[in-house]
């Protein structure tokens, strides 16, 4: 069971998305775990084949529990042992790794053995493809998603590529119940396709979920307060907190958001919160005091800046997950991540990877008109960014005042790591950035 913040310490495979005897490669969605804030789908960060399933569904285990055993890829013949249903057993250890990897013995591959994974299966199925008129290219002869992709005839890529969005996880109950999508109404953003639209939509009788995943929406929410009010007393108990913050003149980001966006279709224009985290992220990579984690006493600094986004979601509460390497992002890419992760944080279709990595944390209260934003640390990060409202107010600039549209920035920083004259620096270094907004 993966880790998916300091303030989770168990959560519930509510869908296993895998069973023993398939394929996996890294970054294939496994299985559907339930966490006090969302529907987590959890990755698989290794290439293999799963030998055994160690966790039922409807189970709820703590942190660092084992899930699954998952065979090397050496070989596509491993033996595979029948799924294990028995109570899992809480390590002793706060985090292991998801997936346990073992190697397995080499034996020899027949097509009487050969092995596909239900994603392969699935994508098959989508795209009209015989598996077993497909030469498989992968270890052993077994069928990859590449050969599939091949194989599958220009009319059904075509149609796929049209198909209106919905989650993954929408698509696969949807196969699992025998919904056809293209008579549901999505009732996410932009018309998408969820989870409660699929069922409202199933022909015949659902079956109930396991009683450990039956929360009221109500409940959930309290469950989360409860999470998140206790991560930040704790917080606040342990991290010695340092807050600065600084007026930033916007004019110069503003003109070029202007200019920027005649040349774009209303869908495409871009907004002032792209600039400000692309701003925080490029600032971030050259005060490294602020971008890592404070762990067993010790600071370790991050390479990567993976900026993590505080979203409110609609029953309450808020989740923030990470942009991977932030620093990289030009302000077109970092709205188009933006966007994406807020939609699907609010569908309850993140990734576990999202939820575990972020290394810096920036909060935007702009649009609900506060000024400015004095946030608590998200431990074991070392800052948190704040950003206010965009306003007009009075500037004086070398002798002449004038009105200008500013925000507040702000900085919670961790004493422990960096001090007033580092996140100065930070904040100065932020400034310099929006001041010349066609470098970012």
């Amino acid at each position: 069971m993966p880790s998916l913040g300091a303030d989770m310490d168990a959560g519930t495979i509510t869908k296993w998305l895998v069973r023993p005897g398939d394929q996996v490669h890294r970054g294939d969605i496994v299985a559907v775990v339930q966490t006090d804030k969302s529907d987590i789908e959890v990755e698989i960060f290794e290439d293999g084949i799963v030998r055994d399933l160690a966790v039922p569904e409807g189970v709820r285990v703590s942190v660092g529990t084992v899930l699954a055993h998952v065979a090397s890829a050496t070989d596509a013949a491993a033996r595979v042992a029948p799924v294990v249903a028995a109570a899992p057993v809480t390590p002793a250890v706060a985090i292991t790794p998801v997936i346990a990897v073992a190697s397995v013995a080499p034996s020899v591959a027949t097509n009487e053995h050969r092995v596909e994974s239900p994603l392969v299966r699935r994508l098959a199925q989508r795209r009209g493809v015989d598996l077993a008129a497909v030469t498989g290219t992968g270890a052993a002869g077994i069928v990859t998603r590449a050969d599939v992709e091949a194989a599958a005839p220009s009319s059904s890529r075509a149609t796929v590529a049209t198909r209106r969005s919905s989650s993954p996880y929408a698509r696969r109950l949807a196969q699992q119940l025998g919904v056809d999508l293209d008579d549901v109404i999505g009732s996410g953003p932009a018309g998408s396709i969820l989870e409660r639209d699929v069922r409202g939509a199933t022909p015949g009788p659902v079956a109930s979920a396991p009683s450990a995943t039956t929360a009221t929406p109500e409940e959930r929410q309290r469950s989360m307060q409860r999470a998140i009010g206790a991560l930040m007393a704790r917080s606040k108990r342990e991290v010695p907190h340092y807050y600065l913050d600084t007026a930033i003149d916007l004019s110069a980001a503003s003109r070029w958001l202007e200019r920027t966006n005649l040349e774009r279709s209303v869908a495409d224009r871009l907004v002032m919160a792209a600039l400000l985290f692309c701003a925080t992220a490029r600032a971030v990579a050259r005060v490294p005091e602020m971008n890592g984690f404070f762990v067993d006493g010790e600071f370790s600094p991050s390479i990567a800046v993976n900026l993590g986004v505080a979203i409110s979601q609609r029953g309450g509460g808020l989740i923030a997950p990470a942009i991977h390497d932030a620093e990289s992002l030009s302000p077109e890419e970092m709205m188009a991540r933006v966007t994406d992760l807020v939609r699907r944080a609010r569908s309850g279709v993140l990734r576990s990877s999202e939820l575990s990595d972020s290394t810096i944390t920036v909060t935007n209260l702009g649009d609900l008109g506060v000024d400015r934003v004095f946030g608590v640390i998200y431990p074991p990060q070392v800052a948190l960014v704040g950003f206010g409202r965009v306003h007009e107010r009075p500037w004086a600039s070398q002798g002449l005042l004038g009105v200008r549209p500013c925000v507040v920035a702000t900085l919670s920083g961790d004493h422990r790591v960096s001090d007033g004259m580092r996140g100065a620096r930070f904040l100065g270094e932020i400034e310099r950035l929006l001041r010349e907004p066609e470098r970012l």
